[in-house]
């Protein structure tokens, strides 16, 4: 067996249905007496109904989470928590609110609890990924990820058929790169095993049955574990991809990954063949990308970044864009390639070789 480096992460994780009872208590163990709690515009009411759970830990909601997490939003959410004297955050939501609460969290050192509705696996990373000038930039610090995670599979409940198709694509993006990852371990490996498997399963059966309780949580339960792979090892093209083409062209975070996906993922198979091995034993024996990219359209998501508004003439800025501070990656990085590999997702062509 290689040599490698495992590294545990301090998060308290409260996994079940209805687990949002608990709020109170959760808030009390970290010593939060006076709670802001953020959401989106979208989301606002159901930030605001958490007052009544919280009584008089409660300071106040900010709903101006959005994609990307501008750096001027954050500013705005900084001077709201000091004027309202928060101590504590709460993030409710999907991505675009935990990154707040991170951004929020790493600048003030205040303790945050998210509680997600979706499954973009954020809430179990020390990763904050923000957005100045149309620039996506990452840094990881264990100092940036919340201390509780609160899972409620009833807060899922409502999740539209296809923000589940984007937002588990989005999250199983996180453990196929773990299994190629340059810092893998043997743990990481078999929970991203598990996290595809599980989600890989769970996804079309939500999708097909909204209403399927069982199917939602054990969405939630892969979901979990995509988060745990994104936040123990690093990650390559893919998110690279997804990052430059987020912060440039200001497009959807999940449906830029669930496309991006089977595309990277083609790009990198001959250079993984462990990986590669893993996912065909998932997928009873067929290719991995193509699963994947036949996963989207069972799904009935965006084939094409063209479809979620990203123009032709950006392909070629989206490459110098990669370039300019590439991440690691099991394939060298080719511009040829990479332009290819784009121009088939901007076209939502299946995955070229």
């Amino acid at each position: 067996m290689d040599p490698f480096v495992y590294r545990s992460q301090a998060v308290r994780v409260v996994f079940g249905d209805g687990t949002l009872d608990r709020l109170g208590e959760e808030v009390d163990l970290l010593s939060i007496r006076r709670a802001l709690v953020l959401t989106t515009a979208g989301h606002e009411a159901q930030g605001r109904a958490l007052a009544d759970r919280l009584k008089d830990r409660f300071a106040g909601v900010f709903p101006g989470a959005v994609m990307h997490t501008p750096l001027a939003v954050t500013e705005q959410a900084l001077r709201f928590a000091s004027e309202v004297k928060a101590d504590g955050v709460i993030a409710l939501g999907g991505g675009s609110t935990i990154g707040l609460g991170k951004a929020i969290g790493v600048r003030t050192g205040l303790p945050q609890i998210a509680i997600p509705t979706t499954y973009a696996g954020s809430e179990m990373t020390p990763i904050l990924g923000e957005t100045a000038d149309g620039v996506k930039t990452t840094r990881s610090d264990p100092a940036i990820a919340p201390k509780t995670v609160i899972y409620d599979v009833a807060l899922t409940l409502s999740l539209p058929p296809r923000l589940v198709a984007v937002s588990g694509l989005n999250a199983m993006a996180h453990a196929v790169e773990a299994l190629y990852a340059r810092d893998r371990n043997p743990v990481i490996s078999l929970m991203a095993e598990e996290a595809i498997r599980a989600m890989a399963t769970a996804l079309p059966a939500v999708v097909s049955g909204p209403s399927d309780r069982e199917a939602r949580a054990n969405a939630l339960y892969g979901a979990w574990l995509c988060g745990l792979c994104l936040g123990s090892v690093g990650v390559a093209l893919h998110h690279k991809l997804c990052h430059v083409l987020g912060g440039a062209f200001n497009l959807p975070h999940a449906e830029t990954h669930a496309i991006v996906l089977p595309h990277a993922l083609r790009y990198n198979a001959g250079a993984v063949p462990d990986a590669i091995n893993r996912m065909t034993r998932i997928f009873a024996g067929r290719d991995p990308a193509d699963s994947l990219y036949d996963l989207g359209r069972q799904m009935q998501i965006p084939a094409s970044l063209r479809e979620i508004g990203m123009p032709q003439d950006g392909i070629a800025r989206a490459v110098d864009l990669t370039f300019a501070n590439p991440y690691w990656n099991p394939r060298p990085l080719e511009r040829g390639a990479i332009e290819a590999l784009i121009a088939h997702a901007w076209a939502g062509e299946p995955p070229g070789n």
